[in-house]
């Protein structure tokens, strides 16, 4: 079973960067901040990443669950996401710096942290303790290497019982990002990999420096404490959907069980996904 950590879903474009918008142009292009970037694959002509795209590609792919994230680059998606939601589908709410709406409906909690105006995670413990009380997880991006790492592990000790995945593995190719790995030692804390391909991304696949960063967090934390993630659709620019993960499928440096807890036995339990199907695979048109 495969299960991916980290994807994000949105029915319009409408985020701001560095107090500069960001929006849909056309062709899966997006002005971001004032710079043309391609947002999604160009065939999302239309701007939407729609949740009924992301299902068919999950089907092709092989994947049976996901966990929608957000991001302020893409503007608040709670609206559409709950509208998104399914046995398949977890759902996070977005923090912005003020109080929560009701989160009753949503499975967790989405911290941007390294976009934060206020950096210090210590003046936003009430997202914390809104999931904390109401049994949701905290899927949290730090700010790159350990800025904000004794912050974070001040917080895990006020909410030792409090579900949280850290994004984007910690920033893997940054300064110090196993510091961040290392939070994953306290007991209900989880490291997921959205993000990894495109951090890697020069190298391209089979990404041969992903995977040794993969054994190296599991050197410190144990395997049964990674997460795949996929951070759908910006890392769909350069590679397919089954490529976010393939690279790990494909390795000889990850034994089978590894791979087993990495991609997906891992993330059902973290999440509580129960009941999902593993999709049949589909003979495509280039395979004999």
């Amino acid at each position: 079973m495969i299960i991916d950590a980290h994807a994000h879903l949105w029915k319009k474009q409408n985020g701001m960067v560095n107090g500069k918008p960001v929006y849909h142009i056309g062709d899966g292009k997006s002005d971001f901040g004032g710079e043309i970037r391609q947002m999604m694959p160009a065939y999302m002509t239309d701007g939407e990443n729609s949740v009924e795209r992301f299902l068919a590609n999950m089907d092709y792919a092989g994947v049976s669950g996901a966990v929608i994230t957000q991001e302020y680059i893409d503007g608040n998606q709670d609206n559409y996401l709950l509208t998104c939601k399914s046995d398949r589908i977890k759902i996070c709410a977005l923090y912005e710096e003020k109080p929560l709406d009701d989160i009753s409906r949503f499975d967790g909690i989405k911290i941007c942290a390294g976009r934060l105006a206020d950096k210090n995670l210590l003046n936003h413990l009430e997202p914390f303790k809104v999931a904390n009380d109401k049994g949701k997880f905290i899927s949290i991006d730090l700010a790159d290497g350990d800025e904000q790492t004794e912050m974070m592990q001040e917080i895990i000790k006020i909410f030792p019982n409090l579900r949280i995945a850290i994004g984007h593995f910690g920033m893997v190719t940054r300064d110090n990002w196993l510091e961040q790995i290392k939070l994953a030692k306290n007991k209900n804390v989880f490291v997921e990999s959205g993000g990894i391909t495109w951090l890697f991304n020069s190298e391209f696949y089979p990404f041969p420096s992903a995977v040794k960063a993969i054994n190296e967090a599991a050197d410190l934390v144990g395997f049964d404490k990674l997460m795949w993630g996929s951070d759908y659709p910006r890392t769909m620019t350069a590679i397919t959907y089954k490529m976010s993960y393939d690279f790990v499928v494909k390795s000889t440096e990850i034994g089978e069980e590894n791979k087993k807890l990495l991609l997906g036995e891992n993330a059902r339990n973290f999440y509580g996904f129960s009941d999902i199907p593993t999709p049949q695979k589909v003979k495509n048109m280039v395979e004999d």
